[in-house]
């Protein structure tokens, strides 16, 4: 029953598949909500797609806590080319302050560490970290209407 819940598991005989389908949207989108608490950039950026995009992703795979499902999430759309210029820069200044291997639980890093996401590039250096480069951004549309230049948070200083 868990498997088929939260695993994308087969259904166990004699269970009715509509509400199972619905109990299992359900808590996935609960688990979306916990995920974003813990990367409100990646949600942010990904918009109105973050429950789809994350549901998408997450509909096969068991949890591993929030804070490693979206890094995990955020590495895969690294990879795919498709994470949203906030959220490279939430996980680059993740990856210089945490180390983590994709398995075990994140450990904080005791050494000097230079991280790097779709363009952003963060340095940790005695518990804080510092984003040296914002993530690339896509071009403003002619006539304004875009962020406002530097806004992007160079130089700033990022501390949990």
């Amino acid at each position: 029953m868990v498997a088929a819940l939260v695993a994308g598991g087969p259904p166990p005989p004699g269970f009715a598949p509509a509400p199972l389908a619905a109990a299992r949207a359900a808590l996935l989108r609960k688990r979306a909500g916990e995920v974003a608490r813990h990367w409100p950039l990646l949600a942010a950026g990904l918009g109105p797609a973050w429950p789809v995009t994350f549901a998408d992703w997450a509909a096969d795979r068991p949890t591993a806590g929030s804070l490693r499902d979206g890094w995990d999430l955020a590495r895969v759309l690294r990879g795919r080319g498709a994470l949203p210029p906030p959220a490279a820069e939430e996980l680059a200044a993740r990856e210089a302050t945490l180390r983590y291997d994709g398995c075990r639980a994140p450990r904080p890093r005791r050494l000097p560490a230079l991280a790097r996401a779709g363009g952003a590039v963060a340095l940790q250096l005695a518990g804080r970290v510092r984003l040296l480069r914002p993530a690339d951004r896509p071009a403003a549309p002619p006539g304004g209407g875009g962020a406002t230049p530097g806004a992007a948070g160079s130089a700033a200083w990022i501390s949990d």
